[in-house]
């Protein structure tokens, strides 16, 4: 399967950037889960239903699952375009969700919201991804 390089590169990217995120949080301490949990819960409030292990679990996990669809690539781009997308819509949503992360217009980064902020990048990579057209799509165009 060949795949074009420009959604390599857009895929590669994250995707290695979220799985080595992901396997860093294996068996991520109780603790440390407890504090991302609190903070995910601002923007994705059905987390705190969930024991700081389970967080833990669900976290690692995701971020596992999201950055290999990336980088597999016999996962369609657009499969792969979504898990990114859903993934970074709940980064963005802590993002907005947390006042001290934006400047007093909601929207501008603060200070401390500047590292966050970068995932905003991460929605537009996965809705580039899942408006990308094929290679057979551009072919039967053509014809």
């Amino acid at each position: 399967m060949l795949m074009r390089l420009d959604t390599a590169l857009l895929r590669a990217v994250p995707g290695a950037f979220i799985l080595n995120s992901g396997i860093g949080k294996l068996g991520l301490d109780e603790e440390s889960a407890a504090g991302l949990q609190q903070m995910a819960a601002n923007g994705v409030p059905f987390v705190e239903e969930m024991t700081p292990a389970q967080f833990g679990k669900f976290l690692s996990y995701g971020e596992i699952a999201v950055g290999a669809a990336l980088l597999l690539p016999f996962v369609p781009t657009r499969i792969a375009g979504a898990a990114l997308t859903t993934f970074s819509a709940g980064l963005v949503a802590n993002y907005f969700s947390i006042d001290s992360m934006t400047q007093d217009d909601g929207i501008r980064p603060s200070e401390s919201g500047t590292a966050v902020a970068k995932d905003t990048w991460l929605a537009a990579i996965g809705l580039a991804l899942m408006f990308t057209t094929g290679d057979k799509k551009k072919k039967k165009l053509k014809k």
